[in-house]
């Protein structure tokens, strides 16, 4: 029987499978799922250490949060309703309310897409990208320590590792993958 003295969930102590093998002897889940599994249980973590930082740094809630972070990364800060709902996997209705609640608040404005009266563009405003640039770097350093929290040495490389690899320009001034 397996040392039930401390959780197998616990960071550093690998799941057990059966006879007390790791799960990787069980053979019960190839490794993608393991890993996609272990990225799951890392992004909920971070997520729930967000929550309540962003309600106090921005005043609003997090999936509007991942709304503005996300216009904020896109050239000239807008983005397509769809497109968002897409990019984010929320249904339509529930990215139509958050946006509602952004715009009541000041931090995105809503046109009519180019060439297409049916769609909507959001964008930023300014007030937005002030609230953003006061509040990015101390959210960021929450997800750094949830991420050390959360995944001891071996699992952080392992997320680490589903991370694009770094480019450098090569001699001739090409971008390459840098060697991991």
């Amino acid at each position: 029987m397996a040392d039930s003295s401390a959780p197998a969930d616990q960071p550093g102590r690998e799941p057990t499978g059966g006879e007390g093998l790791p799960k990787d002897d069980a053979g019960l889940l190839p490794a993608e799922l393991r890993a996609w599994m272990r990225l799951l249980a890392a992004a909920g973590a971070i997520e729930q250490s967000l929550r309540s930082r962003v309600k106090d740094a921005m005043g609003i809630s997090h999936d509007e949060f991942l709304v503005l972070c996300l216009l904020a990364d896109q050239p000239g800060s807008s983005l397509r309703m769809t497109r968002i709902a897409e990019l984010l996997g929320r249904p339509k209705t529930r990215l139509t309310y958050q946006v509602a609640c952004l715009q009541h608040a000041g931090l995105i404005s809503k046109n009519s897409a180019c060439g297409d009266r049916r769609g909507i563009e959001v964008t930023l405003t300014d007030k937005a990208r002030r609230l953003l640039s006061e509040s990015s770097r101390p959210l960021a350093d929450a997800v750094s320590e949830a991420i050390a929290r959360t995944a001891c040495a071996h699992r952080y490389a392992q997320l680490h590792d589903l991370l694009p690899a770094p480019t450098a320009p090569d001699t001739e001034g090409h971008t390459a993958e840098k060697p991991g």
